[in-house]
């Protein structure tokens, strides 16, 4: 999209203020479309528009504007020291003083009067400006109601409550502004994981430089201690990384010539090299932290639900106020004041800020929780959806196995020993790309075989089979028993690898035309967590799991029973893995897919949730599924679960919780027993009771 332009927001203070300040961007000729992501706190600007502009749309909420990328460092305000809290602080002052002059004087004293409207006036200037704004363009919100309610107050000659009003209107605003930034912390917190300087080497000689200078392919020098500033490749050193910002994994990771890092990872020990390769603003942290900022402005289902509702609830609540003030003088000759007076408590306790945030404040604390802890959830929807799977599938490899085939037997016919077998095969195997031919030589390594003691030619690779070679003039075979003729493949040799492969185990059969020296089983071996983790989502409500797998029958029989899997669905092709999570689907309502993010693409993008392992295909994970592990472990995923289901259980509170206390005040000032200020007091209490139930999430 063209002109597209993206800023950070300081001192938006609610989400009525967000809406407020979109429609005012969007007035802006020059701007063709305006979007403000209030979890976030940022603005999305399409078309042009000056600082200025933007400054004056949002300083009606004294709201900061600074461009996305500027590295502007915006100073600390301590919270007893903004502009808002003084004065209400000073409002508090006044307030005091004329309680105090109505004991010695008496309430209806001028004195006591001016102390009381001093008190409304100073603590609701900011309030009355953006209220009687809304009024003048017939916008009526959570302000609007506020600033009829006090200017009534005072006109039928309510000071003391109509300045009590104010204070604890004030008092709300404050801990509703808290609380959200403790929401948004978590983003903060990510945001500041990234250096801002970085130590480059060009030549002989080393730069501090600004992270924003750097260039694909420079050379980064990384001392014990200090984070790593892009996402590059070791080429020389190696060292412990603390890789939790990424992963949320907090044991560190050794690294070496060859391997990857990630911006914001914290070097631990040893001196690093790292060469970029890729921009830093391309990198996994950058991705992270722009995905999560997009995950809490979308809306989830309940939220939608909230926003359609408050558009009705409003406009509903000025009409119960205004019959509340009418009719009862009218029809039956009841006193004007008394019931203005309860007309006004309605409007008072009929803001509609507890329901309003009742479900943003919960999904932004969840989803920046989760992103803290390496798992990393795209949308509120995804959050929703988590928390009411029925069914969840796996892949097999790289999801409940590690991904990497380990050699685990080796047998041996004819007086070959273990080592001669391992030798050989390993010798012919490195001239291979198959990742059972990297097990073996892997093998051979560990054992500290030399692999290039053999003169080793004419090599041949025939698909689905194996391999042949001349090693030092003799030529041998590696591959599949269909590799073997039947005559060399005794009854014996038939019966250690049919036993192996019903253990779950790809056979490779090492001989020459004569004879079979030996075969060595290998597996991709089950990640250690696997039957824990199956059992936690059973106890965690999720009553079917099944494995799906391109892999033999007898392979994915074994690792299923190691897994704790009953339901078993083998050598799959990637059609048939969408066609059976279409199924599960209609069975179920909702299923989830727990894949690799590289190779499963279609079956995610078939599931209701699409969860990705992060750590092997951290880029493809990112764009293609909706949930990623980041450490690729996989306890992470019944964490997912108990979050998003504590997340559906306070928002289902919050909303009960903001109706309740509304429609009890509202049934309470009916009789005469609620006053004004204890209308807004019971309006507080319901957005604090949310506010602070929504922040328990931070400790799941």
């Amino acid at each position: 999209m063209e002109n597209k332009q993206v800023y950070r927001l300081q001192g938006l203070s609610c989400a009525n203020c967000a809406a407020q300040f979109e429609k005012n961007v969007k007035a802006i000729e020059t701007v063709e479309e305006a979007h403000v992501n209030f979890g976030a706190a940022k603005l999305t600007v399409v078309g042009t528009a000056t600082l200025d502009q933007l400054e004056k749309a949002g300083a009606f909420d004294g709201i900061h504007v600074i461009p996305e990328h500027e590295r502007k460092e915006v100073p600390h305000v301590p919270f007893w020291k903004k502009r808002a809290n003084v004065l209400a602080f000073i409002s508090a002052v006044f307030l005091v003083i004329g309680y105090l002059i109505s004991f010695v004087k008496g309430e209806q004293h001028g004195l006591v009067t001016g102390m009381f409207a001093l008190a409304i006036v100073i603590g609701g200037y900011d309030l009355f400006r953006a209220g009687l704004a809304n009024l003048g363009r017939l916008q009526f919100d959570m302000k609007t109601l506020m600033t009829i309610a006090i200017i009534g107050a005072a006109l039928i000659g309510e000071w003391k409550e109509g300045a009590v009003v104010v204070f604890l209107f004030a008092v709300s605003e404050a801990l509703e502004r808290y609380s959200m930034e403790r929401a948004r912390r978590s983003i903060r917190h990510l945001m500041d994981l990234a250096p801002k300087k970085a130590l480059v080497r060009r030549g002989n000689r080393e730069y501090e430089v600004d992270v924003d200078d750097l260039q694909v392919n420079d050379i980064i020098v990384v001392k014990p201690g200090q984070k790593i500033a892009a996402d590059g490749v070791v080429i020389n050193g190696a060292s412990s990384v603390n890789e939790a910002a990424i992963t949320g994994e907090s044991l560190p990771v050794y690294k070496t010539v060859g391997d990857d890092v990630y911006a914001g990872t914290l070097n631990e020990e040893g001196a690093l090299e790292v060469r970029m390769t890729k921009r830093v603003g391309d990198s996994t942290i950058v991705k992270i932290i722009h995905l999560v900022e997009e995950a809490q402005a979308e809306r989830a289902p309940s939220q939608q639900f909230v926003d359609r509702f408050a558009r009705y609830y409003t406009p509903a609540i000025m009409a119960i106020a205004a019959l509340v003030a009418i009719l009862p003088p009218l029809l039956f000759s009841e006193d004007w004041k008394t019931w203005i007076y309860r007309g006004l408590a309605v409007l008072v306790v009929g803001c509609p800020c507890a329901l309003v945030i009742s479900t943003p404040v919960a999904i932004v604390t969840a989803i920046g929780r989760a992103a803290r802890l390496g798992v990393l959830i795209k949308g509120g929807v995804y959050l929703e959806t988590l928390g009411r799977l029925q069914a969840i599938a796996f892949d097999k490899t790289g999801t409940l196995t590690k991904g990497m085939p380990e050699v685990t037997d080796i047998r041996t016919f004819h007086e070959r020993s273990e080592e001669e077998l391992l030798h050989l095969s390993a010798c012919m195997e490195k001239y291979s790309q198959h990742p059972l031919a990297a097990a073996i030589v892997r093998k051979a390594k560990e054992r500290a075989l030399p692999l290039d003691n053999f003169d080793v030619t004419n090599f041949r690779s025939m698909t689905g089979k194996g391999i042949t070679a001349t090693v030092n003039g003799a030529t041998y075979y590696v591959g599949s028993p269909a590799l073997f003729s039947d005559h060399l493949l005794s009854q014996d040799i038939r019966d250690v690898i049919q036993a192996l492969q019903q253990e779950g185990k790809t056979v490779v059969v090492v001989g020459d035309t004569e004879q079979v020296f030996g075969v060595i089983a290998i597996s991709d071996q089950v990640r250690e967590q696997v039957a824990s983790v199956v059992q936690q989502l059973r106890a965690a409500g999720v009553t079917d799991i099944v494995m799906v797998t391109g892999d033999n029958q007898a392979t994915a029989n074994a690792i299923g029973k190691a897994a704790g899997i009953t339901e078993v669905r083998a050598e799959l092709l990637p059609e048939d893995k969408l066609h059976i999570i279409k199924e599960m689907k209609q069975q179920y309502g909702r299923i989830a897919m727990v894949g690799d993010g590289v190779n499963d693409a279609p079956a995610l993008a078939a599931a209701d949730v699409g969860i990705a392992m992060g750590r092997n295909g951290t880029d493809v994970a990112l764009e293609t599924a909706d949930i990623v592990l980041m450490a690729d472990d996989l306890q992470q995923l019944p964490y997912a679960i108990r979050l998003s289901r504590r997340t559906l259980r306070i928002i289902q509170q919050n909303i009960a919780v903001a109706f309740l206390l509304k429609l009890l005040a509202l049934i309470f000032i009916v009789p005469g027993w609620l006053t004004l200020w204890m209308a807004i007091f019971a309006d507080m209490g319901a957005t604090l009771i949310v506010l602070f139930n929504s922040l328990r999430l931070m400790r799941v």
